[in-house]
């Protein structure tokens, strides 16, 4: 294509401003892409942190609604009663864990008994929020037995594990023997084999962990579990998992989503802030490749009003500048990409002294295709503004000046 040396010729012709006008492109495209993988880096810790030690979807039952009873007064309206006497739990759990692992974005699934309790040492009590769990799947939710730091995660028939907090209002230690008093009135005298430490005030203040045949009878649940906890490989699409399972089950399915809707709508709105400044990036590149173009074509016409009179067309010379806006768009964009991953993977390798990263940025979320998509097709957009100018030149005026 003629167009093509003749574009390629004009930018070589005047290294330096080419030089410069790739560069600008090529700064623009690293802005866009530090932008985009910092706020695709600081999502992915922010979802990391909630989601760390807690389960992307929650499964349990819906809540029970008695018979509307008429009421004696015509004039007065039904009351819905709500029975809390006994307590909501899931029967067929294991259907319902046979289904989970047969989805493939199922990473960990956690049957768990739920309840409220007191521990009572001495005159001490506080209250307790337990969870009730597989020994052997401890871990599965949130890593239980490293954040031990007395005793061990072994929690065996007579076992608990306690926070920190909670072992020192208490005044207990790995290895003492503790009352359990639950919210069902029943007692249970259980040895503390281990106490965690989270760093989460809440956990380590209110939480403590049995095996869930140790509640069974502690909580009256000879069968059933009140909540089964599931992590999944991708927590983004807790949502779209959850609605099945509502409709495959029939039980409340709650995603982390719908748990952290504030967290949710942070994230949203600094998805938003980035795509401004992303889009303001690219237009002040896409300005400065018509501006160096319009001057290319202003400097030159005396070459072009040659060309016209030679009998070259215009659809010629608009063509010339719209491949220099291309060529210039696709190199630029191509070391753009290419600067902008290294230096985002070089900013992921720096750290602090405790080990996390000084800025939470993730390369691979640079957005790499769509940037250089974006910016080849804005530079030929900016070029048909110079590319129209140049090829409406009248030969004679053109010539004369």
């Amino acid at each position: 294509m003629f167009a093509f040396t003749v574009a390629r010729r004009y930018l070589f012709s005047n290294p330096a401003q080419t030089a410069l006008l790739i560069s600008g492109v090529t700064l623009g495209v690293m802005a866009f892409v530090f932008i985009t993988a910092l706020i695709g880096g600081l999502a992915i810790r922010l979802t990391d942190d909630v989601t760390a030690n807690s389960a992307h979807i929650s499964l349990e039952p819906e809540t029970r609604i008695a018979r509307v009873l008429p009421s004696p007064d015509a004039e007065l309206e039904s009351v819905a009663i709500i029975s809390t006497f006994q307590r909501r739990q899931i029967r067929a759990w294991n259907s319902t864990v046979s289904l989970l692992r047969s989805i493939p974005s199922v990473s960990a699934i956690s049957p768990q008994i739920s309840g409220s309790a007191f521990l009572v040492k001495g005159e001490s009590i506080s209250p307790v929020a337990v969870t009730a769990l597989d020994p052997a799947h401890i871990d599965a939710i949130s890593s239980i037995s490293t954040e031990i730091i007395s005793g061990d995660a072994s929690l065996g028939a007579d076992g608990i594990l306690i926070g920190s907090r909670l072992a020192e209002n208490l005044g207990l230690s790995s290895g003492q023997p503790v009352l359990l008093r639950t919210d069902r009135g029943i007692d249970r005298l259980l040895i503390v084999r281990g106490v965690f430490q989270t760093g989460l005030q809440s956990l380590d203040e209110r939480v403590a962990y049995l095996s869930i045949q140790t509640a069974r009878p502690l909580f009256l649940l000879p069968e059933g579990i009140t909540n089964i906890e599931i992590k999944l490989y991708d927590p983004d699409g807790a949502r779209e998992i959850a609605t099945f399972l509502h409709e495959a089950t029939g039980l409340r399915a709650t995603s982390w989503q719908e748990k952290n809707a504030s967290l949710e709508g942070a994230l949203v709105a600094q998805s938003q802030t980035g795509t401004l400044i992303q889009a303001f990036s690219l237009i002040s590149v896409l300005i400065g490749i018509a501006s160096a173009l319009s001057l290319s074509a202003n400097r030159r016409r005396g070459e072009i009003g040659i060309m016209r009179a030679f009998g070259v067309s215009s659809s010629f010379i608009a063509a010339v500048f719209v491949v220099q806006g291309l060529l210039i768009g696709m190199v630029g964009a191509g070391l753009g990409c290419v600067s902008g991953f290294t230096l985002c993977s070089w900013l992921e390798t720096l750290t602090k002294p405790d080990g996390t990263m000084v800025l939470p940025i993730a390369p691979r979320e640079g957005g790499y295709i769509a940037v250089f998509v974006l910016t080849t097709i804005g530079a030929v957009l900016a070029s048909v503004i110079p590319a129209g100018t140049a090829a409406r030149l009248d030969p004679l005026e053109a010539i004369q000046q």
